[in-house]
C-alpha cells in the first residue's frame, strides 16, 4: 500500500520532470504560486480537485500518482 508521502514525492517528481514552471502550473490551475510552492516544499497535497487538474495539465495518471498501477 502506499503512502501520502510517497504519493506527495510522486507528484513532486511529476511536476518537475514535467517541463512546467510552478508559475505556469498556478497560473493554469487559477491559484496563486505560493500553493503550488507548497505541494513542491511543504508536506501539503492538495485537494481532489485540484490533485485531479494538476494530472490533466501534466498529462499524467492519477493512478501511477496514487501507486494503483
Amino acid at each position: 500500500m502506499i503512502t501520502v508521502t510517497e504519493m506527495r514525492s510522486r507528484l513532486r517528481e511529476a511536476i518537475k520532470v514535467s517541463g512546467i514552471t510552478q508559475v505556469e502550473l498556478a497560473r493554469r490551475l487559477g491559484m496563486h504560486p505560493t500553493s503550488v510552492n507548497k505541494y513542491m516544499k511543504e508536506d501539503v497535497f492538495p485537494s481532489l480537485e485540484v490533485f485531479a487538474a494538476i494530472c490533466e495539465i501534466l498529462d499524467v495518471s492519477a493512478d501511477d500518482i496514487l501507486g494503483l498501477k
